[in-house]
């Protein structure tokens, strides 16, 4: 027989789930959907089946799945003659789930080949394996799933409010608390008192509050920011306030209930709004709800089991053995599926969702979500709609919030009834690790094609694009590291000869450069920006508590703070940069690049990593006869809609087709 003679090539086999002649729709998909997927095949093989192997989560357990195996039919590729097409056709069940497929490819000789995702698996272009395999991923959603408008279009500031202003006109502390200490200067550098248990003994304050927030209102409005985020304000021992001690009364440190009134009120008619951090998986020790030290005037859960409140806590030996986040015993967890912990923080009338989204606040970061039970997130969402339809949730997750798994269960974060947006922290690593050379453009655009093929759309454009926080290096640090090690490896490669520079100013100007490079790319990337309060102005940071060192009133970095005040400018100067189209360009192995387009409004980013090279690129068939740099406002003139550039080393340059 003539399959006798046969030899096999992967190469036969084209599939990319990222291209819609493939798989149509692209990217996630809502409820009822009606998908078409398509493989294609050279005739050289000699098939005799193709099945759709398509998979599901087991009750959300990963670890468990059921699969379907469906024969795909036959059809003649009018494309390319040397091809079939196998296709097959399914509609998406009216409640959403993930699914993970891949394809089996029998011969006629029996053997079976299948094909799935890449070895990355970060979706496109996918790969033969002689068994088993990665899957692909189709991420379902409701087909209400819709994320506030205003929030896509927003430029958040972060702000920890023991750090940023005192508002006092004597410049004292409110209330300083028991046992703790105060920095004799605002400039002082934060660090923690600690026991031979490596424990926090001692609290240290600056005295930054709620008023001090309010008296610079007009600066955070300049700077061009709409949405303030603040770290938690509620009663607690700590100067972070994640230890919560009473969630329905404001910090005394951080001032009153009528001081927030006042900033949110005064933030509203500045068209800026704010969102609180509400931190319900766990709450302090030193609370009135589990009340270890007896400072309030309650019956805690550790006073007696009778207390209202024990049933909240998951004691293992009452009342010192006790359940609590990452073993810190300072913050015992909650049962957040007890009935009294679910009408106290959410279904109750004067709930602590309600309590506070009535005096005013746009919605909620919310801490640890992936310790927080879907049913308690569904019911927190829906309560926040009925008080304010536009306002919105903002889950922390670390990795990607489509697939996550939290204690061996599957998250259904993205699903249209838990959260609208999350911490994309994933958005600054993979960025300062393409800077860094840890891989090439082509390995970068499949992180964010991925990243775009995995979320609803609805979602991808709300991600928060996070490059600092109150829980990692500032990115100005981090940027100067990787400058130092990318000042070694020039030095190492002996790359400097040719270019006449100092190890200190190469250094320099590598930090700075790297730090263009990202923010830049915060400003034009789909996604909500964060900016952590300082970044702007430069201030440094390591790890915790050095990054959450003070705002240096009067003494900003006024350079970095001008390209900060540009870029959020740019950002807002066309939707094309919060909602319009998004797209990636493969350029060089070091040059990447990225198109904007919303109307008639176009923009084109280049990134030239490289250190010490100089590029010489085109790019064709551009129907425009003239762009303009942003940064020099020079017209860039096209020559048959070509358009000729040379890129200057480590460097991001910005297009676009009309003036800004």
């Amino acid at each position: 027989m003539e399959y006798l003679s046969f030899k096999w090539n992967d190469n036969y086999v084209k599939y990319n789930s990222q291209d819609i002649e493939y798989k149509y729709p692209y990217g996630a998909v809502s409820c009822n959907c009606d998908i078409r997927i398509r493989i294609k095949i050279n005739k050289s093989a000699p098939i005799k089946n193709v099945f759709f192997r398509l998979g599901k989560d087991i009750d959300g357990n990963p670890y468990k799945q059921t699969l379907k195996v469906k024969e795909m039919q036959l059809e003649e590729d009018k494309n390319e003659e040397s091809y079939n097409s196998y296709v097959y056709q399914f509609k998406i069940p009216s409640d959403p789930e993930l699914l993970f497929y891949s394809f089996e490819i029998v011969l006629e000789d029996g053997t079976i080949k299948f094909y799935g995702n890449n070895e990355y698996e970060l979706g496109g272009v996918g790969q033969v394996y002689q068994s088993g395999g990665h899957c692909y991923q189709i991420t379902t959603y409701y087909e209400d799933n819709k994320t506030p408008d205003w929030y896509k279009e927003s430029i958040i500031y972060q702000i920890f409010p023991d750090r940023f202003f005192n508002g006092n006109a004597d410049g004292k502390i409110n209330h300083p608390k028991k046992n703790s200490f105060i920095y004799g200067n605002w400039s002082d550098s934060p660090f923690y008192i600690r026991n031979e248990n490596k424990e926090i003994v001692r609290w240290d304050f600056y005295g930054g509050n709620l008023k001090g927030i309010d008296k610079k209102l007009d600066y955070i409005k300049d700077l061009g920011v709409n949405l303030i985020y603040l770290n938690p304000i509620f009663e607690a021992t700590s100067n972070h306030r994640y230890d919560t001690g009473d969630y329905k009364k404001v910090d005394e440190v951080l001032g009153t209930e009528d001081d927030l009134k006042n900033l949110i009120n005064n933030a509203k008619d500045r068209e800026i709004g704010i969102i609180l951090d509400g931190v319900f998986n766990h709450t302090g020790r030193d609370s009135k709800y589990f009340n270890r030290f007896s400072n309030y005037d309650s019956t805690g859960a550790y006073n007696s089991v009778g207390s209202p409140y024990y049933d909240w806590y998951k004691f293992k030996k009452y009342p010192n053995d006790y359940e609590c986040w990452w073993g810190v015993k300072d913050l015992p967890c909650v049962n957040e599926s007890i009935p009294s912990f679910v009408n106290y923080i959410i279904e109750d009338e004067d709930s602590v969702i309600a309590h506070w989204m009535k005096l005013g606040i746009r919605g909620w970061r919310l801490d640890v979500a992936d310790e927080l039970p879907s049913k308690f997130l569904e019911k927190l969402r829906e309560r926040c709609h009925e008080i304010d339809p536009d306002s919105v949730i903002l889950g922390e997750v670390w990795e990607d919030a489509t697939n996550k798994i939290s204690y061996n269960k599957r998250r259904s974060y993205m699903r249209g009834r838990q959260l609208d947006s999350v911490t994309n922290y994933p958005f600054k690593e993979i960025f300062l690790d393409y800077i860094s050379n840890k891989f090439d453009t082509k390995k970068l655009l499949m992180l964010f094609d991925n990243m775009k093929e995995n979320y609803p759309k609805e979602n991808f454009y709300a991600l928060a694009n996070i490059i600092s926080s109150h829980d990692v290096e500032r990115i100005i640090t981090m940027c100067e590291k990787a400058a130092i090690n990318i000042q070694e490896e020039i030095y190492r490669r002996e790359l400097h000869k040719e270019r006449i520079l100092t190890k200190e100013h190469l250094s320099e100007i590598i930090g700075e450069r790297i730090l263009k490079i990202i923010v830049t790319m915060q400003m034009v990337f789909p996604g909500v920006p964060v900016i952590y309060y300082g970044d702007e102005v430069g201030v440094y940071g390591g790890k915790d508590p050095d990054n959450r060192r003070t705002y240096p009133w009067g003494q900003e970095n006024k350079e970095v703070y001008n390209m900060y005040k540009d870029l959020i400018r740019l950002r807002k100067s066309s939707k094309m940069f919060s909602i319009g189209e998004f797209n990636q360009i493969y350029i060089k192995e070091d040059i990447y690049g990225i198109v904007r387009e919303y109307e008639d409004d176009y923009a084109l980013i280049i990134v030239n990593r490289h250190p010490i090279n100089f590029y010489d690129i085109e790019f064709r068939d551009l129907d425009f006869e003239e762009l303009y740099n942003y940064e020099t406002k020079e017209r860039v003139q096209l020559n048959n809609e070509i358009l000729k550039l040379n890129i200057r080393p480590l460097s991001v340059t910005i297009f676009t087709n009309k003036k800004y």
